[in-house]
């Protein structure tokens, strides 16, 4: 038991518990594609494509690898764009520039936000219906969306209203 020990420590202080890439810290303790895929703008599939382009083993510990690979991956993330077909990317054709991209971390945020306020600007049919909170993708609204909270009669409110006024009246005779 007493070997095992050291070989913990020392697993451990080869641990990088924090990768950064961009902005966003990404888990060091989780696997390559799990990792990637928590950060915005890629997903599972994205997450095994830079694995693959980085020749490494989306299920080896992030955190364990090497400085050099780990360099090799963010640098892949980052020029994720040029590597893959433009139908593999999520910014195709960009309204002001024209170009494709792919967006990660705070600037996909930041350009979904772009995109919405110009939405609201232009009075698009999207725009008015995201200015006013309802749903913008055609989904019904007749009986789901409600954000009031109480739909329908609620009976106990009734009953303690009534008891209340009985003995509000027993109290005045």
């Amino acid at each position: 038991m007493s070997e095992e020990e050291p070989q913990e420590q020392q697993d451990d202080e080869d641990l990088q518990y924090f990768v950064r890439i961009g902005q966003t810290d990404l888990d060091g303790t989780k696997s390559v594609e799990r990792s990637l895929s928590e950060m915005n703008g890629i997903g599972r599939r994205t997450a095994r494509l830079i694995a693959d382009e980085a020749d490494v083993d989306r299920t080896a510990t992030f955190g364990r690898l090497d400085d050099d690979v780990i360099e090799n991956v963010v640098d892949i993330v980052e020029n994720y764009a040029g590597n893959v077909p433009d139908w593999l990317n999520n910014r195709q054709s960009d309204f002001y520039s024209g170009e494709t991209t792919h967006e990660i971390g705070n600037d996909l945020q930041l350009t979904r936000q772009h995109d919405i306020n110009r939405m609201k600007m232009i009075d698009s049919y999207k725009g008015t219906r995201h200015k006013r909170g309802q749903k913008v993708r055609g989904q019904r609204t007749k009986s789901t969306g409600r954000t009031e909270g109480t739909i329908g009669v609620n009976v106990e409110e009734i009953r303690e209203e009534q008891a209340e006024e009985a003995a509000a009246e027993e109290d005045d005779e």
